[in-house]
């Protein structure tokens, strides 16, 4: 069963941590995640990321079942072994799908996602779980030179977080551009996706 929950800043909104704790299925503190926070290089990126992190904790998630992952290394099988949740955290979108590209932890996901494991992206991290990032284009630099902008393909749906009205031509532009949706996500809300049924979480 596939079950992803693409926000634009985690669980600013409670709602949403409610949400994921009714994917999770199981105590908080018994829950294992892979947390990425690879798309984070600048000082302000990093200080989101380590609220991401902390709101992680807050919900009851050991410390010590929180693996972070910086897409540096091939994980063991032992790491991977167990693991209820993937959460890719926030940064630059370009960086972070050419680093999921060579580590060869893309192609985990996919497997993983395709197996029951929960995703949780935050901002680049939701953007990377669509068939397309190129949408990240006005708001991020690419500066890894990036020219197949092709995601994860989780969900069909391209996201683009952060939403608010003046976004609106950026939105109306890649609708007309991509030959997939494109889903509007404010900083309070998220698309949940269990299997096909496809729901914004508000």
């Amino acid at each position: 069963m596939k079950k992803l929950l693409l926000t634009s800043t985690g669980f600013t909104n409670p709602k949403l941590a409610q949400e994921f704790l009714k994917l999770v299925n199981k105590p908080a503190s018994d829950t294992k995640v892979i947390f990425v926070p690879t798309a984070a290089r600048t000082e302000e990126e990093l200080f989101y990321v380590n609220e991401c992190k902390r709101e992680l904790l807050e919900l009851g998630i050991k410390s010590e079942s929180v693996l972070d992952y910086n897409l540096d290394r091939k994980l063991t099988n032992e790491e991977i072994s167990g693991v209820d949740v993937i959460y890719i955290a926030g940064g630059n979108t370009f960086y972070l799908m050419q680093k999921l590209r060579e580590s060869g932890f893309g192609d985990i996901v996919k497997e993983l996602v395709s197996n029951g494991i929960i995703f949780l992206g935050v901002s680049a991290g939701s953007v990377v779980a669509g068939p397309d990032i190129s949408i990240a284009g006005p708001y991020d630099p690419n500066d890894v030179g990036m020219t197949d902008f092709s995601g994860l393909h989780l969900t069909e749906i391209v996201t683009n977080p952060h939403y608010t009205d003046n976004d609106k031509d950026i939105v109306v532009d890649f609708s007309n551009r991509l030959p997939y949706k494109v889903l509007p996500l404010t900083d309070n809300q998220a698309l949940l996706q269990v299997d096909e049924n496809i729901s914004v979480i508000e």
